[in-house]
């Protein structure tokens, strides 16, 4: 028969999806599927929570139905009114049936809880009236005793109840953590103890350990074996033949299952029927035992005798003892590879096709590759562990043919499928499952790169300076890796160093902080994580940063605390460069802005960014200059006008490279020098080369450009020489022209240079224009394009709207505002205008 969802899972994903097998997803139906087993999982825990009070009432309807020759339907109505008019609970009223009919040992014990009870609330009541003379008295402690026997009842009652239910538990179990789970839970958890422990006993004097509950998984796995010849309690229960009572498990120096976890008294009592001994009954308490008594004693005898019917049921239904010699044999064979192995058997009551698989056993390397604990798998069925395995040509599928015809099954590449939160989770693993028996060895072996993933992740760790560590909280056992004992500065054979003893590790500052991130960690049980600095035995500081979670076990107590450590020291002094760095910029940009202002400052004083008309002879000279758009940008423009004890006026312009104080003061330098080198009444050549030596000996790299002009205002003859400097621009009835150029290098290049003078003749109403190249500089354009533009601005601007002739003042705005300039450089613009109004020049 096929596999249930089959047919509609393979083609409806064959037809929906042509990609490759590793790149489609889970089935729709598939997932459906794994849904669905979550939901009966869901369901089957609600049902087992109720299988014992439902086990008794049935036992109950069936005494009723013996009784009153009645039905089943009918029976049942007749236990619910009878436990309505008694005023009891349904289960209670159908545990006292059973009893009363029964003729087994838990019967006994609540009959003998009842006598007792009610003989001693007699002698109370006896005493209490013979105590009072007064009849009233005798009233009142009968109706005492009364109430004080209603409570002994209740707890024989309580006791029968609480051992039917694990009868009924017991009846009900699939199997044998199941029967030690229920037993703990419904009869021994009220009598304080914390742990319970069936063992099988067999020919060859061995044990082996059919269930167990409130012991660790890895302890039960521990102990699953015990071989001939290791006195434990159970063997000496099985040797004398009678209970053995430790009141301490120290005292008693026996090995046995949670000797380490649970100290307290242990009570093993051996289990058997018709004088048949086939197993053991051990009981373990944190710590005393409770009071010993005859009542307590009968029922752990009941409990053992349940546990030998239950014990001796599996032996029948697996056919013979040589099953289970078979099972564990299989199972040392399996815990003895290192690649993760499932043992399979049939579950109970599926022999009918489809066939069902149960796990019963895992070994210690399995790993799921879902990311799920060992418990999740052992003891689920393999359908409700791996949903999708049901998926045609699944895992499922193999395993049945494998069952079915004895012919292993081995697959380099095959797919394996799991669901967690509704999500599917794919791996690729080599897989080989083979029959043994009745039962089934699955192996795989993931191909998900694992060592690669393992190597990247060991490189990660070494370059990051990250070292991991786990340590349990119950035991102090305390794993690192190597990495961890680098960054401590530890050999790997000293003993690592608990989080508890960490302040001790730590500089005194940071103390503090370690307690915050423990109380964080082990108080609230929650993720933190703090950076100190570790003080190293060999005297090296580290500063750390360290990250931990806290892990919790099913019953949400806490277990283990894993995290990392990492060597952060790198980074932190490079914090503390990169800090120091911005300190320093900061510094260094505060003094620049500095030096920008005082330039700034320096450069106002001595020259304003507008000066109105000044009126020489019959010349009318205006300036202008405008900075850099950036305030560190403050360059070294200058110019100046002044009328010489000689009678001519200096005109002069210039142009100092670079910006910022240098260039400011540089400016301030050769500006005053050309107005005390031109009182000596020298050409313009001559003052240029006298202003070229100070510039290359008094100055430190300073260079720069000029333009000089002497004005004779008597025959209006302007002589002027130039230092590399762009020529003066005459506009002369309504028409621009560049001055010739007479040759000179710039300023400073050589310690002495000659330069050539030119001269022109002005006439009234000429207007000439000194400027810098901020003017005109332009990155698209050749200085001449640039200065031709300049000089058609200037025709154009020459005249006003309403056609008379412009002011100067106008005349240089209009040339600033309009100029085609696109750098940032500062601007200086001299003006010169002859007077209109001034005669004809001497002769």
């Amino acid at each position: 028969m096929p596999r249930a969802g089959t047919p509609t899972v393979g083609p409806q994903r064959d037809h929906a999806d042509a990609r490759p097998a590793d790149a489609r997803p889970a089935a729709t139906a598939v997932t459906r599927l794994a849904a669905t087993v979550e939901n009966l999982r869901a369901e089957l825990a609600r049902a087992r929570a109720d299988a014992a009070g439902r086990s008794l009432v049935e036992m109950a309807a069936g005494v009723l139905v013996e009784r009153l020759r009645c039905g089943p339907t009918e029976a049942a109505g007749q236990l619910t009114a009878l436990a309505e008019q008694a005023g009891v609970p349904v289960l209670e009223l159908a545990a006292e049936l059973v009893n009363e009919v029964a003729a087994d040992r838990i019967s006994a014990i609540a009959r003998e809880f009842v006598t007792s009870s009610v003989d001693r609330g007699s002698g109370e009541r006896a005493s209490g009236g013979r105590t009072s003379g007064d009849p009233s008295s005798a009233e009142g402690s009968s109706a005492e005793g009364s109430s004080a026997e209603r409570p002994s009842v209740g707890r024989s009652e309580e006791a029968a109840v609480r051992l039917r239910a694990a009868e009924a538990h017991s009846l009900a179990a699939g199997d044998s953590e199941s029967v030690a789970r229920s037993m703990l839970a419904t009869a021994l958890r009220p009598l304080g103890a914390v742990a319970v422990a069936i063992w099988a006993a067999h020919p060859d004097q061995s044990l082996t350990l059919e269930g167990s509950a409130g012991f660790g998984e890895a302890e039960a796995r521990r102990w699953r074996y015990v071989p001939p010849g290791v006195s434990t309690p159970a063997r000496r229960a099985l040797d004398e033949r009678e209970t053995v009572v430790h009141p301490t498990l120290v005292h008693a120096a026996l090995p046995t299952i949670g000797q380490h976890e649970y100290t307290g008294g242990r009570i093993a009592v051996p289990a058997g029927t018709g004088g048949r001994l086939i197993g053991v009954l051990e009981i373990c308490w944190p710590a005393d035992l409770p009071p010993r008594s005859q009542s307590l004693q009968r029922q752990f005898e009941a409990l053992a005798e349940l546990c030998a019917t239950t014990l001796e049921t599996w032996t029948d239904s697996a056919g013979s003892k040589r099953t289970d010699h078979e099972f564990d044999d299989l199972q040392r064979l399996t815990d003895g590879v290192l690649d993760p192995c499932l043992i399979l058997r049939l579950a109970p009551g599926r022999a009918e096709l489809p066939l069902e698989f149960a796990v019963r056993h895992v070994n210690p390397a399995f790993v799921d590759f879902a990311g799920r604990p060992n418990s999740a798998v052992a003891g689920a069925r393999l359908l409700e562990a791996y949903p999708l395995a049901a998926e045609a040509g699944g895992l499922a599928e193999k395993v049945e043919h494998v069952f079915a015809t004895g012919e292993p099954f081995r697959a380099t590449d095959m797919r394996l499928a799991a669901t967690v939160d509704g999500i599917p989770l794919l791996a690729r693993a080599q897989v080989s499952i083979s029959r043994h028996g009745r039962h089934i060895v699955v192996i795989w072996r993931l191909d998900d790169g694992t060592p690669r993933v393992a190597r990247l992740l060991q490189h990660a760790q070494r370059l990051g300076r990250i070292g991991g560590f786990e340590e349990n909280v119950q035991t102090g056992q305390i794993a690192w890796n190597e990495t961890l004992f680098e960054l401590h500065g530890l050999p790997p054979s000293a003993r690592p160093i608990a989080l508890d003893r960490l302040a001790e590790h730590a500089h005194p500052d940071d103390r503090p902080a370690i307690g915050r991130f423990l109380r964080t960690l082990l108080h609230h049980r929650r993720p933190a994580a703090t950076a100190f600095r570790l003080q190293r035995s060999d005297g090296v500081a580290r500063h750390i940063r360290v990250v931990a979670e806290p892990v919790h076990d099913e019953n949400a107590a806490l277990t283990t605390v894993r995290g990392a450590y990492q060597d952060v020291s790198a980074q932190h002094w490079t914090e503390v460069a990169l800090a120091a760095t911005r300190d320093q910029l900061a510094h260094s940009e505060q003094q620049a802005a500095e030096r920008s202002r005082l330039a700034l400052q320096l450069q106002h004083a001595i020259m304003p960014p507008a000066r109105g008309p000044l009126t020489l002879h019959d010349l009318q000279v205006a300036v202008r200059y405008r900075p850099a758009e950036k305030d560190h940008l403050v360059g070294g423009d200058w110019y100046d006008t002044l009328a010489l004890p000689s009678g001519e006026i200096l005109l002069c312009v210039g142009d100092v490279a670079g910006h910022g104080i240098e260039a400011a003061t540089g400016m301030v330098a050769l500006r005053n020098a050309l107005r005390g080198l031109a009182a000596t009444g020298a050409g313009p050549a001559q003052l240029l080369t006298w202003l070229n030596s100070v510039t290359h000996h008094l100055t430190d790299n300073v260079t720069a450009t000029a333009v000089c002009a002497l004005y004779h205002p008597g025959t209006r003859r302007l002589r002027w020489a130039r230092a590399g400097h762009l020529p003066p621009v005459l506009l002369r009835a309504g028409r621009a022209s560049a001055l010739p150029q007479p040759g000179g290098i710039l300023l400073g290049a050589l310690d002495h240079a000659d330069y050539e003078e030119s001269h022109l003749d002005l006439e009234a109403g000429d207007t000439l224009v000194m400027f810098t190249d901020g003017l005109i500089e332009r990155r698209d354009e050749s200085v001449q394009a640039s200065l031709d533009s300049l000089m058609s601005l200037s025709e154009k601007t020459s005249h006003a709207e309403d056609g008379t002739p412009d002011s100067l003042a106008s005349h240089l705005d209009h040339l600033l505002r309009y100029s085609s300039a696109d750098t940032d450089d500062d601007t200086c613009l001299v003006g010169i205008a002859v007077d209109r109004a001034t005669g004809a020049p001497e002769e």
